[in-house]
């Protein structure tokens, strides 16, 4: 792994609040580098790989960390250590993020870009604490916000397919119109026409 200590991400902090973020940066990093087997324990690096991961996760822990984690060589062991000593964010993150999604509510924004950063921010929150959250439930979370009249249109639209209030008419309606005033003028023309046909023959009868 060519110049894997010069990758830059955010370091561990000492107090260990940015270590569920850092851990994903981590894992994708090595991941990259064809380097994630040197923190599983059911596998088996080589030495030079050992050596390489453990450089990079020292250049990548705060100075403080790094002195106290000296001695260790194996990046396994240092990767389990920091978890130990730090996964309990997870619990302590997770609570904050789940009354910001409850909470979230669209029309506290002045637009849906913010609204949207917002709703990704705390999905990636929860999801970094272990909780699961799939596309249809962000739906359902903007949905469940919007007023009451809106929601019943907007369930509408997508279970019916049933077009917005504001739209066009649908073609139908425009070819029934259409049918309509034709005929309606077919019709008057007819009477018009049959009126006139009548006063010719009336006037030729009475000619004659």
């Amino acid at each position: 792994m060519t110049n894997l200590a010069k990758l830059e991400f955010v370091a561990l902090d000492v107090s260990g609040n940015n270590y569920l973020s850092w851990v994903l940066d981590a894992e994708l990093h090595l991941s990259a580098n064809g380097l994630k087997d040197t923190i599983d324990s059911e596998k088996i690096p080589t030495v030079e790989q050992n050596a390489k991961v453990i450089i990079f996760l020292r250049h990548h822990i705060h100075e403080d960390l790094k002195s106290e984690y000296l001695t260790i060589k194996n990046p396994l062991t240092l990767w389990n250590n920091l978890k130990d000593r730090f996964d309990h964010q997870k619990l302590v993150h997770l609570p904050s993020a789940r009354y910001d999604w409850i909470n979230l509510n669209l029309q506290d924004f002045k637009s849906v870009a913010e609204y949207n950063y917002a709703l990704f921010k705390i999905s990636s929150k929860l999801i970094l604490c272990g909780e699961n959250i799939i596309d249809v439930e962000m739906i359902e979370k903007t949905l469940s916000t919007f007023h009451p009249n809106t929601m019943i249109l907007a369930q509408q639209y997508m279970e019916r397919s049933i077009r917005p209030t504001g739209y066009a008419q649908l073609p139908e309606v425009h070819n029934t119109s259409f049918l309509k005033n034709e005929r309606g003028k077919g019709h008057r023309g007819g009477r018009g026409y049959g009126r006139n046909r009548g006063r010719e023959n009336f006037r030729g009868r009475f000619h004659n």
